[in-house]
Formats: structure tokens, C-alpha cells, sequence
């Protein structure tokens, strides 16, 4: 018994598992889709800039198994020769990687070949134990189409979805309608969770991209938690315009209706950056860099990650960064890590039990004949995601006094965001709403 218990080997220690902050993106397109550079090139620029998590969320693909690129001839584009996935984008790589590593060939055609390496190939190359972690994505992309009526004219929308470390591909989904597709698409990724037991989530994207899902059918998603208050991409309309409510403003409408009158859960806001175009930085163009998540979870784990999100412990920045954010059952608080000779003010925004229930039809102008062939916008009362308190410095709390239905927490910095999704940007960042227990 002596002898047994000499040679027993010494009890593994675990690592340190204190829930920490960790930075990702949820949301990045490779040469798999409509991105325009080779994944393993995007993902060491992930890296190398600091952040923990990255999803390549290619549409409607997931990245396994053999796929060839053919590069197709250089074309002038903007006044420049570019050949996508060719020229110095190939050049860079093969240099990054090897020329044992980039594999090419010459197909029946004559024309040349490039593999897209999957996912389980290249991501060995770059995971790291606490300190990068590759999470399975794919953007699900689909649409809503209605035919034209006597009184109508045809309408189309885009609904696209981000669906994060799935096991197996869910197919897009066509209807007349976003919110057939939302929750068919919703029901489809909780199926294949309760079948595998796997950690899995689906978010809204962008819900302003050509104007195609309205707040009144995203308040009605059963089982949905989360959408994209930011994305960095240039073409996706986050400040709304005078016909159609912001992110922000859809946020607040969701929420408001979704609590107080539709008895659903509650809905927490996603940053991400939506990035395709990884060779020019500036305006126009979707870059990496600029929305995020942090997420305090315990390991840097693709479960670990979305459980901790699925219980809204994480926020979404474009630039801002937080040192703490508590919630207690009557406390909103949270504390910004300041950069030199930059202020901060804290908005804490909600609505109050009571509120104006009232809504106005906007109507697109004359000339937005594209916004003519989506569903319009409602615009609610000053009650729906009212300014409850505003608070300067880096430190900020809002206690409930009793009436609020919820209550979030929009930081805005005097700092410019250095190339920002539009022009005149500033850095901001967006906890996630506590909602008020007392019924």
C-alpha cells in the first residue's frame, strides 16, 4: 500500500480559473466568402493586435474540407490592376507562411489555383492555452421576398445571421417574411444544440443592411438574445436616418416591448467590425479593428465564452475600454480604464413602467426608392429609451428606483476613432441592459 501510493503521480493543479476579460470578434469574412484575404493572414493580424477570440463567419460556409481558389485575371478596379487573392496578397502570404505551407496549382484550364486551408488546419497554428482561441462560425444569409400587389410594390429584405461555434451547417432560409426567417433560423440552431450538447448561439447582424429587419419583428423572436448594436462596416446604416431608427433606437424598442408587453427575454447588443477588406484602411471600405466584445468568462474556451455571453456578462465597444462592470439586482455600475487627456460621459438609458406607448409611421423620401421596397420604421415616444442619467469621469452607477423596466449603460468618449465605419466617429462602448426583477 506504501509502494502504491510512492508511485503515484503528483494531483494535476488546475490553471487559475478567475473569470478574466477577454477580447474577440464575432464576425470576419476570408477569401471562403467576400473577404479578400487568406484566413491565416487574417487571423495573425487578430493576434498580433491583441485580441483573445476571433469567428470566421464566411457566408452560408462552414471552412472544411478541400477548396480550391481560382484566381481570376487582374481587373482595373478604382483605376488600379488588383486581382483578388492574387498579386502582392499572395505574395504577402506565401512570405508569412512558406511555400511549403501555400499550396498552388494549375487546373484544366490553365488557370492557377489556390487551397483555402479549413479551419482544423491552420488553427493549430495560432491557438494558444489563455491566449487565443479560434471559434467555428458562419454567417447564415438569407431573404424575405413579397410580390408585388395591387397597393404594393415587390419588397426584399436581407435577414443575416451570425451563427457562432456550430457543430454542423444550417441552411438560409427564404419566406416573405424576417421574422419567420429569424425564428426558424433560431429554432434550427437550438435543435442542433440540444442534439449535440454543444454551446452554441445565432445573432441578428445588422439589422439596418438595406433596411431589412424591422424592431417589431425582432421584438417577437422567441429564444433570441442577441443582435449587432455596432458594426463596423460602412454600408450597414448604425445612426439610422430620418426615416428609420437607429441600432440604438431599435435596441431600446426591442427591449421596451419585449419586456414590458411581450413577456420575452431579454436582448443584449453585440459589437463587431464585420470585416472584408484587409489591404486598404479608410473610409468605405469594411476593416478590421473597429467593434468588439469583451467577454469575462472563466477560460478561453468556445463553451466558456458563450455561456458567459448568454448570461450578459460581457459589452460591446468600439474604442472604449472598461475596467469593471457590476449588475446587481438594483445597481448598474461600471468603471472606464481612462486614456490621457480623454473624457468620458455615461448615459444610462431606459424606459420607466408607464411610458407613452405611441408610435409614428416614417415615411422614406421621395428619392430613397430602395427603403420604398422594405418594411418602414416606427418612431416611438421620448419614454422608450430615455437619457435616465448622465454621469462625466471614469467611474459611473445607476441604482433602479423602482420603475424602470431596465436600464443600460451607453459610454461616449471625446476620443475620434481612428478609421471609423463613417466619418466624424467617436469611441464608444455599450454594456448590456439590467433589467428590473420587480415586477
Amino acid at each position: 500500500m506504501l509502494l502504491a501510493l510512492a508511485l503515484a503521480p503528483a494531483p494535476v493543479r488546475a490553471v487559475d480559473s478567475a473569470p478574466r476579460w477577454f477580447k474577440g470578434n464575432l464576425h470576419t469574412h476570408s477569401l471562403w466568402s467576400d473577404g479578400d484575404d487568406y484566413p491565416e493572414m487574417i487571423t495573425d493580424r487578430y493576434k498580433r493586435a491583441g485580441y483573445h477570440f476571433l469567428a470566421m463567419s464566411d457566408h452560408n460556409i462552414m471552412p472544411e474540407g478541400q477548396r480550391w481558389f481560382a484566381l481570376k485575371p487582374p481587373a482595373v478596379v478604382v483605376g488600379k490592376l488588383e486581382q483578388r487573392g492574387g498579386g502582392a496578397v499572395l505574395d504577402n502570404y506565401v512570405t508569412r507562411f512558406g511555400a511549403d505551407w501555400v499550396e498552388q496549382r494549375t487546373n484544366a484550364t490553365g488557370a492557377r489555383e489556390v487551397r483555402l486551408k479549413p479551419l482544423a488546419e491552420y488553427r493549430p497554428l495560432f491557438e494558444e492555452p489563455g491566449r487565443f482561441l479560434m471559434i467555428p462560425s458562419l454567417e447564415v444569409t438569407s431573404s424575405w421576398k413579397r410580390p408585388k400587389t395591387a397597393t404594393t410594390p415587390e419588397q426584399t429584405g436581407p435577414v443575416h445571421m451570425n451563427f457562432t461555434n456550430p457543430r454542423t451547417l444550417i441552411a438560409p432560409i427564404a419566406a416573405d417574411n424576417a421574422l419567420e426567417i429569424m425564428q426558424r433560423s433560431v429554432a434550427a440552431v437550438l435543435a442542433q444544440r440540444e442534439a449535440t450538447g454543444q454551446p452554441m448561439f445565432i445573432h441578428l447582424n445588422h439589422p439596418n443592411f438595406v433596411w431589412g429587419v424591422t424592431a417589431e419583428e425582432l421584438m417577437q423572436v422567441h429564444h433570441e438574445k442577441f443582435f449587432e448594436v455596432y458594426n463596423g462596416h460602412p454600408g450597414v446604416h448604425n445612426a439610422g436616418d430620418a426615416a428609420h431608427l437607429s441600432t440604438e433606437e431599435i435596441w431600446d424598442v426591442v427591449l421596451t416591448r419585449r419586456l414590458a408587453e411581450l413577456k420575452l427575454g431579454v436582448m443584449y447588443g453585440i459589437g463587431v467590425d464585420d470585416s472584408h477588406h484587409y489591404h486598404e484602411q479608410m473610409l468605405g471600405k469594411s476593416n478590421s479593428g473597429r467593434g468588439w466584445v469583451m467577454v469575462r468568462a472563466r477560460h478561453l474556451t468556445p463553451e466558456s465564452i458563450v455561456l458567459a455571453m448568454e448570461a450578459g456578462d460581457f459589452y460591446a465597444s468600439s474604442g472604449v475600454t472598461l475596467h469593471d462592470v457590476t449588475r446587481s439586482v438594483t445597481t448598474l455600475a461600471l468603471e472606464i480604464q481612462p486614456e490621457p487627456g480623454v473624457t468620458y460621459v455615461t448615459q444610462f438609458i431606459g424606459t420607466r413602467h408607464g411610458y407613452d406607448p405611441t408610435r409614428q409611421l416614417l415615411v422614406p423620401r421621395d428619392g430613397d426608392a430602395g427603403a420604398k421596397k422594405t418594411l418602414p420604421h416606427h418612431r416611438y415616444s421620448k419614454d422608450v429609451g430615455a437619457v435616465l442619467a448622465e454621469v462625466k469621469g471614469p467611474m459611473a452607477s445607476y441604482t433602479l428606483r423602482g420603475d424602470e423596466i431596465y436600464v443600460r449603460a451607453r459610454v461616449i468618449s471625446s476620443k475620434a476613432k481612428v478609421n471609423g465605419s463613417v466619418a466624424e466617429e467617436f469611441e464608444m462602448a455599450w454594456t448590456q441592459p439590467l433589467v428590473n426583477a420587480v415586477k
